[in-house]
């Protein structure tokens, strides 16, 4: 099984060589997609960029059946035609888009959060993801739609597929009219509420006509490589959805 969200020493915030890499995926018997960011004009320069060519003359040594080589573009209005680009001229396998600024603030820091009460943060993030998913029509996957639930500042994280239901629907359904699968994100389901509240949205993807899934750990470390791939299966059975991985930008159907 393919663990398609996996970041190495390219990407800014990791540290983890290839090498480890591939020896923690034999070792748990999974293969994986590498997906560096690139967060095209990135307000802090130089960071959460990469060299395309020097990513693929480092690592295509190591492409085969069991690792590919693909990419999660940080989704932004400021960047749509370049980011298309990338993928017209480079031989990535896979595609992931994300939301990680919001109006070109990083939602990882406490200052996005300033003054917003917990609906008018979350509702600011979702309807940018709507934006983006409707201009992004040349990527593979949406990634973590919970993104948020990481790192927002309230008490309580979660984003209630209940308390959103209008918003979520638009960007399923935009996914759905696209052709394009959406990512369960497995880094917070070690978490029995966040996976309870996660199988509504994709429980209702499916009931709105979706059928793809993939399903990544957004590894950045060894230690998290795979993690929590038991529970994503199960959560992709009860929502009656098929899980998949991408090669050469093809859909490919997983066995489990």
């Amino acid at each position: 099984m393919f663990d398609t969200h996996v970041h190495t020493k390219i990407s800014t915030d990791s540290n983890m060589d290839i090498e480890e890499a591939i020896k923690s995926a034999q070792n748990k018997n999974i293969s994986m997609i590498i997906t560096e960011h690139m967060d095209l004009k990135f307000p802090k320069e130089g960071m959460f960029c990469f060299d395309s060519n020097n990513y693929f003359e480092e690592y295509s040594k190591h492409r085969g059946k069991n690792l590919l080589l693909g990419v999660e573009i940080g989704m932004k209005e400021d960047c749509v035609e370049e980011s298309r680009e990338l993928l017209n001229d480079n031989p990535f396998d896979y595609a992931i888009g994300s939301i990680h600024l919001v109006d070109n603030m990083d939602i990882y820091y406490s200052d996005f959060y300033k003054n917003k009460s917990k609906r008018e943060a979350y509702e600011e993030y979702l309807n940018f993801m709507l934006k983006c998913i409707k201009n992004y029509d040349f990527i593979d996957s949406m990634g973590h739609i919970d993104y948020i639930s990481r790192y927002a500042n309230f008490e309580d994280k979660e984003m209630y597929y209940h308390d959103f239901s209008d918003i979520i629907d638009e960007i399923l359904q935009v996914l759905i009219e696209k052709d394009k699968c959406i990512e369960l994100n497995t880094r917070r389901l070690d978490d029995e509420k966040a996976a309870k509240n996660l199988i509504n949205i994709y429980r209702r993807f499916r009931e709105l006509g979706g059928k793809n899934i993939t399903i990544g750990s957004d590894a950045h470390n060894t230690e998290t490589l795979g993690c929590n791939f038991n529970v994503a299966r199960e959560i992709s059975e009860l929502c009656d959805l098929r899980v998949v991985y991408f090669k050469e930008r093809n859909k490919e159907y997983e066995r489990i």
